[in-house]
């Protein structure tokens, strides 16, 4: 059978757009778009960010994938992973009869010829795609432009004899197949680092040398294999994860020029160092949109909607816990009652219940945005069910839970 990768969907985006405007447009959220962001009931008042929800990249995945399920009713059509990280949004693909091969059950080396595979919006690593190509899968390549500009940059700082220095998280899908890009390349080298505190390391380790050993210790496990520090880290390319926090990766990529010019000299920065602003517009734009809703209005508390393996939904919750109150929310049920809601703090890696979260009496003011992978239906069904609670409408006592 011949390779097949799919990369501009199959020309049926008209067939399956009442499917996409049935699971998750919202005539309330358009609404509130069109009354200036702001939503009134009651005693209740909602500022919405000016961006927010589906981007781009992942509208179009989304809309790849329904395509997909169309194109090949037919044959087995599997996600290697989430296609985003929004469990609303893959439950409905799952509803479609579209399998994940992160599911119980699901192994990658039982597939072959007539089997279909979805690859997800943050990519895959290079040795899977490969796998999956040599064992004869027909592919559809979501891969987000954003990332993919991210992968052209680090192959040729490996290209160039850098070590691609990435912001993001190790285990993230999307960090896990920029890192691959690297060593693909003839003696690529990458290493990871989370956050400032671990690029201070890094970077202190750039200029006063150190303890090899402890260094491959501490950051080993976000190394590329046979990584040496004081070799590796003589010349470095600085990428980073699309959704990570815009301004921590500003921040990161200075700190490691700072450092290669106390080790190395100004006069030799160019050949030792090289940055490109790697974080996609749509996350910055959301990012920039959330920070212009705190400035611009006083509000009592924030809610961001989002899943909560979602990066870019968390580095939201992360701008907002700065200011006022945060609750990084799943879904709908997560609004428990008036008195209790269950949530993701900044601080806690599990989801958390609280009470006492809703001024019991009073105009409340609330602000609201949601990550990248939300779709608009549960921004509505959110904005539909907070007026209840606030308003005190006897349905309030049930919390519906989402109908699409």
């Amino acid at each position: 059978m011949p390779e097949l990768i799919y990369r501009k969907g199959f020309s049926l985006k008209h067939e399956v757009a009442g499917e996409l405007e049935a699971d998750y447009h919202s005539t309330l959220v358009q609404a509130i778009k069109t009354a200036d962001f702001r939503y009134q009931r009651g005693r209740l008042t909602v500022h919405l960010a000016r961006e927010f929800g589906f981007c781009y990249g992942v509208d179009r995945a989304v809309d790849y994938a329904y395509q997909t399920r169309r194109r090949f009713p037919d044959q087995a059509v599997y996600l290697t992973g989430e296609i985003i990280h929004n469990p609303h949004v893959n439950e409905k693909l799952r509803a479609l009869g579209i399998k994940f091969l992160s599911d119980p059950g699901c192994a990658i080396e039982a597939l072959g010829a007539g089997d279909v595979v979805i690859l997800p919006a943050f990519g895959v690593t290079v040795r899977l795609l490969e796998q999956l190509q040599h064992q004869g899968c027909t592919l559809v390549d979501t891969t987000c432009g954003s990332v993919l500009n991210v992968w052209k940059n680090v192959r040729q700082y490996a290209r160039d004899g850098q070590t691609a220095v990435i912001h993001g998280k190790i285990h993230h899908e999307e960090t896990q197949a920029t890192a691959s890009q690297a060593t693909e390349q003839p003696n690529g080298k990458y290493l990871v680092v989370l956050n400032r505190a671990e690029a201070a390391e890094v970077c202190d380790y750039i200029r006063n040398g150190g303890d090899s050993g402890a260094f491959l210790e501490r950051f080993g496990a976000a190394a590329s294999k046979g990584f040496h520090p004081e070799r590796d880290l003589g010349r470095i390319g600085l990428a980073n994860q699309t959704t990570m926090l815009m301004s921590e990766s500003l921040e990161i990529a200075e700190m490691f020029r700072n450092a290669m010019v106390d080790r190395y000299g100004a006069e030799r920065l160019d050949e030792r160092f090289r940055a490109f602003e790697t974080i996609c517009s749509a996350t910055q734009d959301r990012q920039d949109a959330v920070v212009a809703l705190l400035d611009e209005h006083a509000l009592d508390l924030m809610l961001v909607i989002g899943g909560y393996n979602s990066s870019n939904t968390t580095n939201l919750a992360k701008i907002c816990a700065h200011r006022l109150p945060t609750y990084h929310i799943a879904d709908v049920p997560a609004l428990i009652s008036a008195a209790t809601i269950r949530h993701k703090s900044v601080k806690e890696r599990a989801e958390i219940v609280q009470t006492d979260w809703l001024p019991p009496t009073g105009p409340v003011s609330v602000g609201m945005t949601a990550g990248a992978s939300t779709p608009d239906n549960i921004v509505g069904m959110v904005v539909e069910r907070l007026s209840r609670l606030v308003n005190s409408d006897p349905a309030s006592s049930v919390c519906p839970l989402p109908s699409g």
